[in-house]
């Protein structure tokens, strides 16, 4: 007996699925500022993550949560930032 292909089975070669929360360069995410140097912005929130490891004592383990509430803060901020100048 012949098998009957599952077309949802089937994957298209063009290009791999995406991750889960994956976000492509090209596609600035939602409350991410785009008018920063990308460059600038990690530097901002790798200082920021760090001053969160140091009030802490360095206790490892912590590492993703400081660096995720360092970018939520630096990513508020710089929206702030632009708010506050645009409305001036």
């Amino acid at each position: 007996m012949a098998r009957e292909k599952n077309p949802s089975a089937e994957t298209s070669s063009k290009r791999p699925p995406r991750k889960r929360g994956a976000v492509r360069a090209s596609e600035p995410a939602a409350g991410r500022p785009n008018f920063v140097d990308p460059q600038q912005r990690a530097a901002l929130i790798s200082r920021a993550a760090y001053f969160r490891a140091m009030h802490r004592g360095f206790a490892p383990g912590y590492e993703m949560e400081d660096w995720l509430a360092a970018e939520a803060e630096v990513d508020a901020e710089l929206l702030r930032g632009a708010a506050q100048s645009s409305s001036a």
